[in-house]
């Protein structure tokens, strides 16, 4: 149930006026290549070993000053390396070295344009608060049943390179891919079941996109595809500010703060992930009863749920209080 670790700033930020220099993998020499390729490589098996200390001699200073949660990602994602053959399947180099820091001394933000093959295909990068410098993007990809990613930046200092952020991702949610969550999605909208659709879109860009900061093409039709199909409710996103509201039969109210997808279980199908809104969760029997009553609320008002879905998560959240967490499957619900 961890959210993805993002070892720098994810989101982006406005007044970025101009685009640094990209080099895609078939722009370069054969020595770079395999100089970014043998980099990545060794910073995979480092992940794989889990050699924390190797990792962290060979980090960035932004991140050996915090290195703790770093250490917990490695942990987390060597499990799930164990055994596996790891193979670099793509390379950028991103020439920040024009990039200028504020007069208080603030990183810039970035954007790096990459276009693909000569073609109108491209793969961006903007990531904000970044130091100058010359870095590579690297992704790798894992064997196995539960293949993973790993999408490593990397900052080249004094001809070394080094790790500047790490981002493990799945390629599968309850045994399918990316490219089937997508095609599935689009089944579900001409289906006239937009909130399968929409959640399954979810996955699908969950699986296909590397990291927070990259962005293309392809992800830029997704997105369009989902927001076309977004149900009315949720046109505005589901956040605090502007909830999902759902009535149950009694009357009573249920205000969800977020509405996303779980693989977590590893059943046959994905869950619904949702956090519900609460006063308090301290009394633990009335949390999970409120919870149940939740789902329940929640799969009678969308009863589509139940054919794309194991079952739903609901965190209740209270302030000052640790999220309490409820699943039930479908087969458990009326």
């Amino acid at each position: 149930m961890r959210g993805l670790l993002v070892l720098l700033m994810t989101w982006v930020l406005p007044g970025v006026l101009f685009a640094e220099v990209c080099t895609t993998q078939s722009q370069m020499t054969a020595a770079q290549r395999s100089d970014l390729a043998g980099a990545a490589a060794q910073f995979a098996g480092m992940v794989q070993r889990d050699d924390v200390p190797a990792l962290q001699s060979a980090a960035i200073p932004e991140l050996t000053q915090s290195f703790a949660a770093v250490q917990t990602l490695v942990g987390e994602t060597a499990a799930k390396l164990s055994g596996a053959s790891l193979t670099v399947d793509e390379v950028f180099l991103l020439d920040g070295t024009s990039l200028k820091r504020a007069a208080d001394g603030s990183a810039p933000d970035a954007q790096f344009f990459c276009t693909l093959n000569q073609t109108a295909a491209e793969t961006d990068f903007l990531i904000p608060s970044l130091p100058p410098g010359t870095y590579s993007f690297a992704l790798v990809t894992s064997s196995g049943h539960s293949p993973l990613r790993l999408a490593l930046l990397l900052r080249q200092e004094q001809g070394r390179w080094l790790l500047a952020g790490l981002y493990p991702r799945p390629l599968l949610a309850a045994g399918h891919d990316g490219l089937w969550y997508w095609t599935t999605a689009r089944t579900f909208a001409g289906q006239k079941q937009p909130w399968n659709a929409w959640l399954y879109y979810v996955q699908a860009e969950q699986l296909l996109r590397p990291a927070n900061f990259v962005q293309s093409t392809h992800y830029d039709k997704l997105q369009a595809e989902q927001v076309a199909v977004a149900p009315p409710a949720i046109t505005d996103g589901v956040t605090p500010e502007t909830p999902l509201v759902v009535k149950a039969a009694d009357g009573s109210e249920f205000h969800f703060t977020s509405l996303a997808v779980d693989d977590s279980l590893g059943k046959e199908k994905i869950d619904v992930l949702v956090h519900l809104k609460t006063d308090s969760v301290a009394d633990r029997a009335a949390a999970q009863k409120r919870n149940v009553a939740a789902i329940r609320a929640l799969v009678a008002a969308y009863p589509e749920l139940k054919q794309a879905f194991h079952g739903v998560w609901v965190f209740a959240d209270a302030a000052g209080q640790s999220p309490y967490p409820t699943e039930l499957a479908m087969t458990d619900l009326p």
